[in-house]
């Protein structure tokens, strides 16, 4: 009898096993059901792609959904406005539905402006010359590079090896064909102030207070926050929303260092947040912090996003004629990343990246110096190089370098 109740025992057991293990799969197929999205293997949430491959790799696999994406603009916000065109370019070929909200630009110029996805052979060969050109310098440099660089692994996979994201092509605008089967909503500021009369809430300029509604009344309204149990098809919302703190925005903290409306933006981003929070949606915002004076409201900016990244260009800066950088544009700043569903948050293995921009691309690597082992480098170009590594900031690495040079 007992050994009769020895396997009637294991196989509730094994049944119970399966039936749980089958539930878990339904779960992460509902996830998965979601058009542009995938579940992370790490911490479960939904992710979806920022638009850019190297920049989803940094992020721990791509941009969660209901979370808030912080850009710090560049001084000259050409590098911020790319990522800001990836983001909403990855919405229209996933067939996400977009919110545009701009200031300075209408929303409709910015769509128009959206660089062309590489879907088809033709553009991804056309991608991978450039590609293979890019590898044929590196190879060039394998020989000469040190070797505690030569092994390290690179931010951008190649165009044909990912399967989550797209790839775009900057030297084309997208076609308008595409955007016939998605459906988007703009914001433009000025011509949202000349309809309605002027409006102040809780301490809140007229400009968030009315952007706030329009977003709050498309998430109720579609159906992204899940009130509409009839709507089988479900689908993301994607905002975006540029340069954000401006003066373009009727607010000062870029011109005073004691803003009136101290708190405007603030809270703008708190309720942003909650809405977010519970709905199907994600929202990249850039912000001109380099114009913010007072540090103390850009740290309450930073508290309340979720993922916040910085691109500081070599553009009219001594690192742009610096030949440490040479083959770089500018660098990148990963501030903070969420934690989602866990105690740490899922970052990358390096913190010294660089980005570089092509003529059809713009990819995030890896920093490293450059080689210094030619024969054809002169002494003064070589103490040149050994002063200039002595300027190098945190976000670039912490290397000791002087005068005396060293044989690996």
């Amino acid at each position: 009898m007992a050994a009769a109740v020895g396997p009637a025992v294991g196989g509730a057991a094994r049944g119970r096993g399966a039936t749980s293990f089958q539930r878990k799969a339904a779960a992460g197929s509902r996830l998965a059901s979601v058009a542009g999205t995938r579940p992370s293997l790490r911490h479960g949430q939904l992710l979806l792609s920022s638009g850019l491959p190297s920049l989803d790799c940094v992020l721990g696999g791509g941009v969660a959904v209901g979370t808030l994406l912080l850009i710090e603009e560049d001084k000259y916000g050409l590098y911020s406005n790319l990522l800001f065109k990836y983001f909403l370019a990855e919405g229209v070929v996933c067939g996400h539905d977009l919110f545009v909200a701009s200031a300075k630009e209408r929303p409709d110029n910015i769509l128009k402006e959206l660089p062309a996805p590489l879907l088809d052979d033709t553009y991804r060969n056309e991608l991978g010359e450039e590609a293979t050109a890019v590898k044929s310098e590196e190879f060039q440099d394998s020989m000469k590079i040190a070797w505690r660089y030569q092994n390290l692994p690179k931010m951008e996979a190649s165009p044909t090896s990912t399967k989550f994201g797209h790839y775009y092509d900057l030297s084309k605008t997208m076609s308008p064909e595409l955007f016939q089967s998605i459906k988007w909503h703009s914001f433009y500021l000025p011509e949202e102030l000349s309809s309605q009369p002027k409006m102040k809430t809780c301490n809140m300029n007229s400009a968030y207070a009315r952007l706030l509604q329009s977003i709050q009344r498309i998430i109720y309204q579609e159906g992204f926050d899940g009130s509409d149990p009839q709507k089988k098809q479900k689908n993301i919302l994607r905002i975006g929303i540029q340069s954000l703190g401006s003066m373009l925005w009727g607010d000062d903290i870029c011109s005073s260092d004691t803003p009136e409306d101290i708190h405007s933006l603030t809270k703008f981003l708190y309720v942003l947040r909650g809405l977010l929070r519970k709905s199907l949606s994600a929202c990249i915002i850039t912000v001109p912090t380099h114009l913010i004076q007072n540090k103390a409201i850009m740290e309450r900016v930073t508290n309340l996003s979720d993922t916040v990244v910085g691109l500081e260009s070599f553009i009219g800066s001594e690192r742009e004629t610096n030949p440490l950088y040479k083959d770089y544009h500018g660098l990148v700043h990963v501030h903070q990343i969420p934690r989602l569903n866990s105690l740490i948050c899922d970052v990358s293995d390096t913190k010294d990246l660089a980005f570089r921009l092509k003529r059809k691309l713009f990819t995030i690597e890896r920093l490293h110096l450059p080689p210094d082992l030619s024969d054809t480098v002169s002494r003064a170009s070589k103490q040149d190089l050994a002063e200039s590594a002595k300027l190098l900031s945190s976000g670039c690495g912490a290397m000791a370098i002087g005068k005396k040079h060293l044989d690996f």
